[in-house]
């Protein structure tokens, strides 16, 4: 397991010294005087959030599981979330996440194909609910910067941004439901523009068509499987994943509050939102680093300079070391029962 080891070093190491940056290049002393007088209270209504939203996609699993059929308690469900995401956590692009949560899912009597099906689904509403609220963020965003002086350049790129994620969101929607003709297209275009990106990136674009092309039949299948079978946990589903990333962004709201800041809600649930979809495209474990500089840019629209390293280390104490935490301590069990784990991290 020395591998696991050194990923979880390394995870820590680049989020402690992304957080140890943001508070030296913040700290004044008003900050001082802000941690003095900081609302206790606040800060246990936000780490009671973000447990609730790890309680709550425990019941997105139980419900999508029963939808199609099978029985898993709530204690399970809420156990294959948190050790989930303690090696999401700790692996490059939480790459590992998701595939633990299926071999746990088919540990319990669950077919291989279904589970497969109930963790995609979960994956697939998240990035919905994300995709379709993040050219909104960006145009909350837009005002923002526009109210602040921002120049016409900036202005441009958020609004691309929003063009582009919107392309991006009717592409996954025509993929789930045409996924051949969305295959044809895709080959298409790749085959018209590869020479453009050179030999040596051309000859990795077969290996990208095909994992591009598999993860869009699994999706596919698993969509297919909820609407034949379950189309109850694509309800519930839906209604649970509402409810989970209104929790964990509500966690942000709750610290300012904590700290005796005035700030706008909607800002400050949209700069959550763009954050989202940059951590999800990085490759860093747990997107250290990328997230503490993304927060730090995206916070300091609403937050004071002298706050912004503190706010930034609070909200990722709770929203990623405590999965790591948390999720540590329930995989201390699993790890010493699966082989799963052991072979990942060899």
């Amino acid at each position: 397991m020395n591998k696991l080891k050194k990923w979880i070093l390394i995870s820590l190491l680049i989020s402690f010294i992304s957080g140890v940056l943001a508070i030296a290049l913040t700290f004044d002393a008003s900050t001082f005087d802000a941690i003095i007088q900081i609302k206790s209270e606040y800060i246990i209504l936000a780490v009671m959030l973000h447990i609730l939203s790890l309680f709550l996609q425990g019941i997105r699993i139980k419900s999508m599981c029963e939808a199609l059929g099978y029985n898993i308690n709530i204690k399970d469900a809420t156990e294959i979330v948190t050790s989930s995401m303690f090696i999401a956590a700790i692996t490059p692009a939480a790459v590992a996440g998701e595939p633990l949560r299926v071999h746990l899912l088919n540990r319990r009597a669950i077919p291989l194909g279904k589970a497969t099906a109930v963790i995609l689904g979960e994956r697939l509403m998240d990035g919905l609910l994300i995709l379709s609220l993040a050219p909104i963020a960006l145009y909350v965003m837009r005002g923002v910067l526009a109210s602040s002086g921002a120049n016409a350049s900036i202005d441009a790129a958020l609004m691309i941004g929003e063009i582009v994620l919107l392309c991006l969101f009717s592409l996954l929607i025509y993929g789930l439901w045409k996924p051949k003709q969305t295959r044809k297209v895709m080959y298409f275009l790749v085959n018209r523009f590869a020479p453009l990106i050179g030999k040596k990136k051309e000859a990795m674009l077969p290996r990208i068509l095909e994992r591009v092309d598999t993860e869009l039949e699994h999706l596919h299948d698993s969509v297919a499987i909820f609407v034949k079978e379950g189309k109850y946990g694509i309800l519930v589903g839906m209604i649970c994943t509402v409810c989970v990333w209104a929790l964990d962004f509500s966690v942000l709201p709750v610290i300012l509050l904590g700290l005796n800041q005035h700030f706008q809600p909607l800002v400050a649930y949209a700069s959550q939102v763009v954050l989202m979809v940059i951590m999800v495209v990085s490759i860093t474990p747990g997107a250290g680093g990328v997230a503490e500089l993304g927060a730090s840019t995206l916070f300091s629209f609403f937050v004071g300079s002298s706050l912004l390293g503190i706010v930034v280390v609070a909200w990722r104490a709770i929203t990623f070391y405590m999965n790591l935490a948390v999720g540590g301590f329930v995989s201390l069990k699993i790890i010493k029962d699966t082989d799963y784990i052991k072979r990942l991290f060899k």
